[in-house]
């Protein structure tokens, strides 16, 4: 009777197991990364949280109903600035367009450059609320003590009409906070000069920034109604 050596055995089993162990974190590791896009498409499909859509010109269709649109807006601690809306409500129908301003200001005295997020509640109307001009996640950057308007023009999608689960909406509230830019080397370079035509800024990588600019609403479709006044 021979007596093997069992430790080669062992050795190749323990191998194989630490590949697979290997693999399983590599997997997980890559599905984290993918995960945030994938959500991020999800919610802007659906959105699921609030998360209002982007349209590339306003609503043909306007219907008989109105709904009251009130704006918040919020500022981190760590962004030493002003941020306020130009009118913190107003009285729109849906699929008419509208637009409206909030205002910012850096109260320090420094170059600094923040970032907006935003949600619409009733979550259940973020797949309704079109922005078609929006400074939604776009860098500003402010010299100490400067001052920028910052439009937002947008519609609620006629179909929330047709909807049965959102005749109940008769408030929609849009709220935008500001964060202080996790790069703040755009801080470091010189001022650029404001563009001479109105923007034309959709939310992401599009988007204009609103550098002392007043830009004007985009011409969208045919039928686009008047912007909403204030209460």
């Amino acid at each position: 009777m021979t007596d093997g050596n069992p430790t080669p055995n062992l050795g190749r089993k323990n191998l194989r197991v630490a590949a697979a162990l290997g693999g399983i974190v590599a997997g997980m590791v890559g599905l984290s990364y993918a995960a945030v896009p994938l959500y991020d498409l999800f919610c802007k499909v659906t959105g699921f949280g609030g998360t209002t859509q982007v349209a590339q010109a306003v609503s043909e269709r306007v219907v008989d109903r109105t709904v009251t649109v009130r704006f918040n807006a919020d500022v981190n601690g760590n962004l030493p600035w002003q941020f306020r809306p130009a009118v913190t409500q107003m009285q729109v129908k849906v699929g008419e367009a509208a637009t409206t301003t909030f205002h910012a200001r850096n109260t320090s005295d420094k170059v600094l450059v923040g970032t907006a997020t935003y949600n619409v509640t009733p979550d259940k109307t973020g797949i309704y609320f079109n922005k078609v001009q929006c400074f939604c996640f776009t860098e500003q950057r402010l010299e100490p003590g400067q001052s920028v308007e910052m439009p937002v023009y947008f519609f609620v999608d006629p179909a929330m009409a047709d909807d049965p689960k959102l005749a109940d909406v008769t408030t929609i509230t849009l709220s935008y906070t500001f964060f202080l830019a996790a790069d703040q080397s755009a801080a470091a370079k010189p001022a650029q000069p404001a563009p001479a035509q109105a923007a034309q800024a959709l939310d992401g990588a599009k988007a204009t920034s609103y550098q002392g600019t007043s830009p004007q609403p985009p011409q969208g479709g045919a039928g686009a109604g008047p912007a909403a006044r204030p209460n």
